[in-house]
């Protein structure tokens, strides 16, 4: 950057770092611990599909490596603006905590399958054409939640939707204030774009 991007006050965009995804496994504790909120075990990784066989054969690898022995644990879906979805699952299990046995769902796992979506992508030659990623979480009233990180920006914001295309606001920012500490989040609330419909929310 030189002396007259500083004297114009323009800056370096950021660069993505992926590894800031693993964060989010700190971050669900956290969360859950605040507000209740707990994770779904539902993730998607969104990005725009190019045109071409390899980008293609990439898009089948990345369906494949995640894939599970037991059947599919990935869908990939287009949404109404052309971008395409690749929603990864991972179930709760059960898992004994002091003689009670209850549902936990892997949340490290489900986040090594959205970076390792994110990686292959950027090493393919297509980091261009991703735009976000997300968590799911569910309140204890059933509200629905996502933690979405901007590739871009390397930046994470809350989106918190409410039946009629509307949105918890409230809720996003004490969830920025829960786990603020835990996640980049991204300050500009002109970049906490809605994900209406996303997969995994």
């Amino acid at each position: 950057m030189g002396f007259l991007d500083t004297l114009l006050g323009r800056s370096k965009p950021v660069q993505p770092d992926l590894d800031r995804l693993f964060a989010l496994s700190t971050a669900a504790v956290t969360l859950e611990a605040a507000t209740g909120f707990k994770p779904t075990g539902l993730g998607s990784v969104c990005f725009r599909a190019a045109e071409g066989g390899a980008f293609a054969r990439l898009q089948q690898d990345v369906q494949e490596l995640l894939d599970a022995d037991d059947g599919p644990k990935v869908e990939i879906s287009q949404d109404s603006y052309g971008y395409t979805w690749l929603l990864a699952r991972h179930d709760p299990r059960e898992v004994g905590r002091g003689g009670l046995v209850g549902e936990d769902v892997d949340v490290p796992g489900l986040v090594t399958d959205l970076h390792a979506v994110n990686a292959t992508l950027e090493s393919g030659g297509f980091g261009p054409q991703l735009l976000c990623s997300l968590a799911g979480f569910q309140g204890p009233g059933g509200q629905r939640l996502a933690l979405v990180y901007l590739y871009k920006r390397g930046t994470f914001y809350p989106f918190a939707p409410l039946p009629g295309d509307r949105r918890d606001n409230a809720l996003e920012i004490q969830v920025k204030g829960a786990v603020g500490a835990d996640l980049p989040f991204e300050e500009d609330l002109g970049r906490w774009f809605p994900v209406w419909g996303a997969p995994g929310l």
